[in-house]
């Protein structure tokens, strides 16, 4: 591969600047999809698979993805002002959400912690808004935040009042996660998104292979439909073409606008619970998705 950059030469960015809002919805919502996927496949991935192995074989497979494309097209490494935000996405979304939320999902529910993680769009909200300098607006804003009080009390509800061990690791999920979702939306404005999540995946694979070696060593495994069919899910569609649609559509639309989208995520994990691993839900979980359904429209009209 060349080492010269194939984006020196570009505008300046406009992060919350919507270029072409419907295929850019359309995108990010895609994405949203493939990560309402991620905690059932994950309960999936582990019923044969110890977390550490999950987390260390799935980034190695979507390295090898992303790099045989990255090859096939003969992609230029990223400029060197690029390799610093390249390397907060890899720890956000390549490393730490994975790994945390994993560890969580041993003691927690699919349900429970889907519906935590509906405080992933705000929290990306105000890392965007301090990071690029983003300014969504007051009816944003407020919407925005009802929506994570809805999570919060659901979560204390869930808990008895009390965090849990499960509820910490995803609530550091959130924040690496959202670093990562604010780095990637950046970037994703001066190459493409497939490029972002592919070079991230790739800087990660020196680290990832010899970790699931010594994982593999460790850890029991047990190999059934369930169990590769999570990994694979995770590996290519969660780890990859899921963020690749989601960081066009986070460029397309803007950081604030496209995070928003996913206060449906924990509404549709909570229907893949059911459906996929026949998890049983307290009445306060659909509602609690219900309610930050609601707020999508609004974060969506209100005019940043």
């Amino acid at each position: 591969m060349k080492t010269q950059s194939s984006a020196t030469a570009l505008p300046a960015i406009a992060v919350t600047t919507p270029r072409t809002s419907g295929p850019g919805t359309l995108q990010a919502a895609l994405g949203v999809v493939a990560f309402s996927l991620t905690f059932p496949a994950t309960a999936w991935g582990l019923e044969g698979f110890g977390p550490w192995t999950l987390v260390a074989v799935r980034s190695v497979l979507a390295a090898l993805v992303a790099g045989g494309c990255l090859l096939a097209l003969r992609v230029p490494l990223p400029a060197r002002r690029h390799r610093a935000g390249l390397a907060v996405v890899a720890a956000g979304v390549v490393v730490g959400f994975p790994l945390l939320s994993t560890l969580a999902l041993r003691t927690s529910s699919t349900a429970h912690a889907a519906v935590v993680v509906g405080l992933l769009p705000l929290t990306t909200a105000l890392l965007s808004a301090l990071r690029v300098g983003s300014r969504p607006s007051r009816t944003f804003w407020t919407a925005a935040l009802a929506g994570a009080v809805a999570v919060a009390a659901f979560t204390v509800r869930q808990s008895d009042g009390a965090l849990t061990t499960a509820d910490l690791y995803l609530f550091g999920a959130l924040l690496v996660c959202a670093a990562g979702y604010t780095e990637g939306g950046r970037l994703a404005r001066v190459m493409p998104g497939w490029q972002v999540i592919g070079w991230a995946l790739v800087f990660c694979l020196p680290l990832a292979v010899p970790a699931a070696a010594l994982a593999l060593a460790h850890e029991p495994v047990r190999l059934t439909a369930h169990s590769v069919t999570g990994l694979l899910w995770v590996a290519a569609g969660s780890q990859f073409l899921g963020l690749v649609v989601w960081y066009r559509g986070m460029a397309a639309i803007g950081i604030p606008r496209a995070s928003q989208l996913q206060l449906a995520q924990p509404l549709l994990t909570l229907v893949w619970s059911v459906l996929l691993l026949g998890e049983h839900l307290t009445p306060a979980a659909p509602l609690t998705a219900a309610a930050v359904l609601v707020c999508i429209a609004v974060t969506q009209r209100a005019r940043g």
